[in-house]
């Protein structure tokens, strides 16, 4: 099932629910898969996102909830907080489970040997082949730490 059929599925089971934030939210991600999808039309086979394209929408926004509920709290307002760690939440349940911290190093290590990197000048090789790997289960700056610490050894 894709991404696109399982919102629409659970966007109809929050109307039954009368769950009104849940929907909103799934109507969100839906809205933002349908933008990349236009946006990226003519570059598109079938006029379908990748499982890659589809999990870098949801990452940015993943990104986004979590940069707002970062400013609202400096802001004092503890109402949106909730409101959109709420909304954090229901974009975290339509993405792949994250890497943890020794399938990431394992990762790194298996793509440095893959494309043969053996300094910190090849460290633009190593993040242009992992970055297709982790979309969507890691971040991007921990990785880029990680294979910097793993070239500079």
């Amino acid at each position: 099932m894709s991404l696109m059929d399982q919102l629409m599925a659970d966007m109809k089971e929050a109307m039954k629910a009368k769950d009104k934030e849940r929907l909103a939210t799934i109507r969100m991600l839906k809205s933002a898969l349908m933008y990349a999808t236009i946006k990226d039309e003519g570059k598109l086979s079938d006029n379908e996102l990748s499982r890659e394209q589809e999990l870098a929408v949801l990452g940015k926004e993943k990104k986004q909830r979590e940069e707002s509920i970062a400013d609202f709290k400096k802001a004092g307002r503890d109402d949106l907080v909730a409101a959109t760690e709420k909304e954090l939440e229901i974009v975290e349940s339509y993405m792949p489970k994250p890497f943890t911290e020794a399938e990431l190093s394992q990762l790194v290590d298996e793509t440095i040997a893959e494309v043969g990197a053996s300094s910190k000048a090849d460290f633009g090789k190593v993040m242009k082949a992992i970055v297709p790997k982790i979309t969507g289960r890691a971040d991007g700056k921990e990785v880029s730490k990680l294979v910097g610490a793993a070239l500079s050894k």
